[in-house]
């Protein structure tokens, strides 16, 4: 198929797709390529079809180029970088924004990008997420040139949305029950598109996902012939969610169990899980830089759903994770980190900006004040004392209030509410 005829057919068939609104928001500028970013099937590329419908661009306004299509293969490099002029020639102007999705499965497609780029007359939109490129490394390989925008699975109030649950104010007993009703199902099955929009059945969806595309992405991107310990280094991950995760323990397991493997191999096949989206670690706060990166991480998974096949029923820890996600996801300019002191007090989440802590956060599964344990309380009391922040939050299941203890405010608010934002 030639070029052109490529152009204008996709854009047939993009405009015949029923597309789900999401909450996010695509705003590509000229000054800066954006590069979306994110865990594969979390929904990158209907973003940009969302935003096509959204802004009822015609068919002369853009042109799309999936580079996963088979059709592509036969393109010459000259005709993409001339394909806005190709499609000027169909459409009597040239477009004003350039889709590359699945960036990665061109040559050399940093060149291509740049020369577009460079022209400073197209706002140029690109994806990319596969064994032959992770979603990050198509950011930090344009050199500050990208805005990455990261596409996470879908929010809670994003699958209220997509189930019809109206939030509007005031809220009956009944909505309030469907709203945690919906929560329960939400922090077992997740956000991803796939089931949340096509019903797609969980168990099978994440077996999948590793499967194919966590093993896929990382053996074959990386050559990594050891299968076996990724295999169980995902599984520690799985298992681990909410928790601290020692690398040096991870190896001293493997090592127990006979695989040959190095201590910086284990942490490079951590980082490569990082790396693809899969998790993330969170670093102990310290006022040190080297003290907190050097410090054991805690790890969060990706999505809720992954509960299905690591047989993680534990709600309080369920919760945390989706905590964690929405935190992610609201991040404006601070960082995210746990906290602990020798007697091994701990709090969940502290959001700080360059060493100065704005937020502090414990998560527990409690409907009523009986059933809060001192350890939430006292935990954020002397980190609150210790990181002079008074900004203090008790997430529950279902219990609200506002406590004053030894001076200092506590605010106790239900995860649905938080997750609201109401």
């Amino acid at each position: 198929m030639e070029i052109k005829n490529y152009l204008v057919d996709k854009k047939l068939d993009i405009d015949s797709l029923y597309v789900k609104a999401r909450g996010l928001k695509l705003e590509p500028t000229i000054n800066f390529i954006t590069s979306i970013i994110g865990p594969r099937r979390a929904g990158k590329t209907y973003l940009i079809y969302e935003f096509i419908k959204e802004k009822r661009l015609k068919p002369e306004d853009y042109l799309f180029i999936d580079f996963e299509d088979e059709d592509t293969i036969s393109f010459r490099r000259e005709d993409l970088l001339r394909s806005p002029y190709l499609s000027k020639e169909t459409y009597g102007k040239e477009p004003d924004y350039l889709f590359f999705d699945e960036i990665q499965n061109l040559k050399e497609w940093e060149r291509l990008v740049y020369t577009l780029y460079e022209k400073k007359r197209y706002k140029i939109v690109i994806t990319g997420s596969s064994s032959k490129l992770l979603s990050k490394e198509i950011a930090t390989s344009l050199r500050g040139r990208a805005l990455p925008l990261t596409v996470l699975p879908l929010s809670f109030v994003e699958v209220l949305k997509a189930k019809n649950v109206t939030l509007s104010p005031p809220l009956s007993s009944e909505k309030t029950s469907s709203i945690k009703y919906e929560l329960s199902n939400y922090l077992v099955n997740g956000g991803f598109p796939d089931i949340v929009f096509d019903n797609a059945k969980a168990t099978q969806f994440f077996r999948q996902y590793l499967d194919l595309v966590i093993f896929k992405d990382l053996t074959e991107r990386f050559g990594i012939r050891n299968i076996s310990v990724v295999k169980l280094l995902m599984n520690s991950i799985l298992s681990a969610s909410g928790k601290e995760f020692s690398i040096s323990k991870q190896y001293k397991t493997l090592r127990s169990m006979g695989m040959n493997v190095s201590q910086k191999t284990v942490y490079s096949y951590a980082q490569l899980f990082e790396d693809s989206f899969f998790c993330f670690f969170i670093p102990r706060f310290s006022t040190s830089l080297r003290k907190s990166s050097l410090s054991v991480k805690k790890v969060y998974l990706n999505d809720n759903g992954f509960a299905n096949i690591s047989g993680d029923k534990e709600r309080g820890r369920q919760m945390e994770n989706a905590v964690f996600l929405e935190l992610l996801r609201r991040k404006d300019n601070y960082d995210i980190f746990y906290w602990k002191d020798y007697q091994q007090r701990e709090v969940d989440f502290v959001m700080s900006t360059n060493g100065k802590s704005l937020g502090l956060i414990q998560v527990t599964y409690a409907s009523h004040k009986e059933e809060l344990g001192q350890r939430e309380r006292s935990s954020l009391l002397v980190a609150s004392e210790e990181l002079h922040c008074n900004n203090l939050l008790i997430i529950t299941w279902d219990y609200e209030a506002e406590e004053k203890i030894k001076g200092k405010k506590i605010r106790f608010v239900p995860l649905w509410k938080w997750l609201l934002d109401v």
